[in-house]
C-alpha cells in the first residue's frame, strides 16, 4: 500500500511568519476588530486610515473605494481621493420581504447616492456611501434583520440559491437550507455587534472563532444551493455547489460539487477559473456535515502564502481531487454517495408573469445590470407597499415579485404600468447578459463594464437582426477585470477588461454554464470584438446545426478550442 505525500509548507500548518502577510494581519486583528472604530472616528480624512482596517471591513461587507472619474482632477488639485464604500447586505438566497425592501430603500436615498445594485450573487449593494453614513446604514438594515456580516473577506460568502419559482416543488426548501447553511458559515466573532451596533465586549467562555480560528480562511469561499433543471447560480462556478435531488416523497438530498471559481490574474498562467467537479450525493440531513466538512478542508489545506492561489480550486487541483474527496469523508465522518441523475436546461431568468401549483403568481422584472436608478426605487417602493409576497434577486441581477394572490396581480400590474414599467421589455441577447460594475466605483477595474455593456449589446444585437438570429438565446458576460464578479469564463461570450477600452475576448462557454469558454483575442477594442463576433455570428447563422448553441457551435466549427478542464484554460 501506497501512501500519498501532500505538501503542507503553503498551509495552515506553518508558522505565520512563512505564510503571506494577509494572514499575519488576520492573526493580529484580534477576530476582525482592528482599529475599525477608531478610524472611523478621524475627521482628517474620508477613508479609514489603516490599510489592514480597509482589509479588515471586508469581513464586515465593507469596500472602500473612490470615485475614480475625479481621480486625476483631485490628484491635480492636491486634494485626497474622492473617498467612498460599498455596502453589500447579507441576503441568503436573495429572499427580500417588502418590509426590508422598504428600509432598503430608505437608506439608499439617505445615505446611498438615490440608487442600488442588485448584485450576480442575489444581494444588494449600495454605492456611493460616505464614512458618516456606515453606521446608519448597518444599524438601520438591523432593523429589519438585515446584515452585512461576511458578505465580503476571507469566509463563506453569501449563500446562492435558485429562484426560479417553477424550477421545483420543493424550492421553498430548499431555500430555507440556504438561508440555514448561511446563518451557520458566518463568523462568530462579536466584532461586528461592538463596532456597529455599540454593543459593549464581553468576555467569552469559550474560542471566538471556533471554526475559523484566528485567520479565517485562506480566501473568500461561496456556497450555492441550484434546482435542476434551473442552473441559475452557476452552480459549476461555486467552490461548493449543492445540487438539489428529489423524489416521490420531495427533497431526497444534493449532489455535491466542489472547487469552482472565476478569478484569475492576467499574465499569470498558473492561475485559472475552473468548473466544480461533482464528487457524490449527501442524504438533506447530511447537508450541514458536509458544508462544514468541505470548508474545513479548504481551511486547513488552502495556500496561505500565495492569495493568487488561495482558492480552493488551486487546493484540489494541488492536491488531487481523490485525496481531496476522501479528506472530506473523513472530515464529515461517512462516505459520498453516488452522484445521481439530473439535467440543467436554462440558467435563465424567466420573465412577465409566472404561476405556480400552489395558485401563486411571481412577475420577473427585467434590470439592466441590475442597476435600480431612481425611477426603478420610485416603482418597487409603491410595490413594496402594497406587496404581501416576498421580492427575490435573481443570479442575473433581475427581480421576481414573488407569492402575489390572484386578487392582487391587477394593483401591482397599475403600479407598474403608472411608473411607466408595464411595457418595458428587452432583447433575448440583453435578457441573457450580465455587467459587473467595474468603473467608476470598483478600485480593480481596469476597463468599463456596466456602463458600456449596453452599448456593445445594441451593436451585437444588429449583427443578430441582421442574419434573422434576434430571438436566439446566447450568454454573454463582461467584467471590468479578470477576477470574474459576472462570471465571464462560462459565457458564450466573454469580455474582461485590460484597460481603458479594451478587453480579452472568449468564446465558447457552455449556454448552461457547464463548460469554460477560451480566450481568442487579447487586449482589443471594440472595432476587433466586432469583426471577431461579426464572423463568428454569420458563420453560426449559415452553418449551425437545429437546437445548437452559440458555444457549441464555436467549438465545432474550429473558432476556438473546447478547454476541457481549467488548468488547460491558459493553454
Amino acid at each position: 500500500m501506497t501512501t500519498t505525500t501532500i505538501d503542507r509548507s503553503h498551509d495552515l500548518s506553518q508558522p505565520l511568519d512563512r505564510l503571506s502577510a494577509d494572514e499575519r494581519m488576520k492573526d493580529a486583528s484580534d477576530y476582525l476588530r482592528g482599529t475599525i472604530a477608531e478610524g472611523l472616528l478621524d475627521r482628517i480624512t474620508g477613508a479609514v486610515p489603516s490599510a489592514d482596517d480597509v482589509k479588515l471591513m471586508k469581513f464586515h461587507g465593507i469596500y472602500q473605494q473612490d470615485d475614480r472619474d475625479l481621480r486625476d482632477e483631485r490628484r491635480r488639485q492636491k486634494l485626497e481621493p474622492a473617498y467612498q464604500f460599498m455596502i453589500r447586505v447579507r441576503l441568503p438566497g436573495g429572499v427580500c420581504t417588502p418590509a426590508q425592501w422598504l428600509k432598503l430603500d430608505e437608506l439608499a436615498r439617505a445615505h446611498g447616492g438615490e440608487t442600488l445594485r442588485i448584485t450576480t450573487r442575489q444581494t444588494f449593494q449600495f454605492h456611493w456611501v460616505l464614512k458618516d453614513s456606515l453606521r446608519p446604514i448597518i444599524q438601520g438594515l438591523h432593523e429589519t434583520l438585515l446584515d452585512t456580516i461576511a458578505a465580503c473577506g476571507d469566509d463563506s460568502r453569501g449563500v446562492m440559491c435558485t429562484v426560479d419559482p417553477q424550477s421545483s416543488r420543493f424550492h421553498a426548501e430548499v431555500a430555507a437550507m440556504a438561508k440555514r447553511v448561511s446563518d451557520h458559515v458566518i463568523p462568530r466573532t462579536r466584532a461586528y455587534h461592538e463596532i456597529w451596533y455599540g454593543d459593549e465586549r464581553v468576555a467569552s467562555s469559550g474560542p471566538e472563532e471556533p471554526f475559523y480560528g484566528r485567520t479565517y480562511m485562506p480566501r473568500k469561499f461561496k456556497i450555492g444551493f441550484a434546482l435542476p433543471p434551473s442552473n441559475d447560480i452557476d452552480v459549476y462556478a461555486q467552490d461548493l455547489g449543492f445540487i438539489a435531488i428529489g423524489g416521490p416523497g420531495g427533497l431526497e438530498g444534493f449532489n455535491v460539487a466542489i472547487g469552482g471559481g472565476m478569478g484569475r490574474t492576467d499574465q499569470a498562467p498558473e492561475t485559472y477559473p475552473r468548473l466544480a467537479s461533482l464528487i457524490g450525493f449527501v442524504p438533506a440531513d447530511q447537508m450541514i456535515a458536509c458544508a462544514d466538512a468541505v470548508m474545513a478542508v479548504q481551511r486547513d489545506y488552502g495556500d496561505r502564502k500565495d492569495r493568487q492561489r488561495a482558492r480552493f480550486k488551486y487546493t484540489i487541483d494541488d492536491k488531487g481531487l481523490d485525496w481531496i474527496k476522501a479528506e472530506i469523508e473523513r472530515y464529515m465522518d461517512a462516505p459520498f454517495e453516488d452522484a445521481r441523475p439530473f439535467a440543467f436546461t436554462s440558467n435563465g431568468d424567466s420573465y412577465g408573469w409566472n404561476t405556480t401549483p400552489d395558485g401563486r403568481h411571481h412577475r420577473t422584472l427585467f434590470i439592466q445590470s441590475g442597476r435600480l436608478d431612481l425611477k426603478l426605487l420610485d416603482a418597487l417602493r409603491d410595490v413594496a407597499r402594497i406587496h404581501r409576497g416576498m421580492f427575490r434577486l435573481t443570479p442575473n441581477q433581475n427581480l421576481i415579485i414573488a407569492g402575489v394572490e390572484s386578487g392582487d396581480r391587477a394593483a401591482i400590474d397599475a403600479v407598474l404600468a403608472e411608473h411607466g414599467l408595464e411595457s418595458k421589455s428587452a432583447s433575448t441577447l440583453r435578457r441573457n447578459a450580465i455587467a459587473c460594475v467595474a468603473l467608476p466605483t470598483c478600485g480593480l477595474a481596469m476597463a468599463e463594464s456596466e456602463r458600456y455593456m449596453p452599448d456593445l449589446i445594441a451593436r451585437i444585437e444588429a449583427m443578430l437582426a441582421e442574419h434573422g438570429l434576434s430571438e436566439e438565446p446566447i450568454t454573454v458576460r463582461m467584467s471590468g477585470c479578470p477576477n470574474g464578479c459576472s462570471r465571464p469564463y462560462i459565457a458564450e461570450i466573454g469580455l474582461t477588461g485590460r484597460a481603458p477600452g479594451k478587453y480579452n475576448l472568449y468564446l465558447g462557454g457552455g449556454f448552461h454554464g457547464e463548460r469554460l469558454n477560451r480566450m481568442i483575442r487579447e487586449n482589443v477594442g471594440e472595432p476587433v470584438i466586432l469583426e471577431v463576433l461579426a464572423d463568428a455570428i454569420g458563420r453560426y447563422a449559415r452553418e449551425r446545426e437545429p437546437g445548437e448553441h452559440f458555444g457549441d457551435f464555436t467549438i465545432r466549427a474550429g473558432i476556438v478550442r473546447e478547454v476541457t478542464e481549467g488548468r488547460f484554460f491558459n493553454d
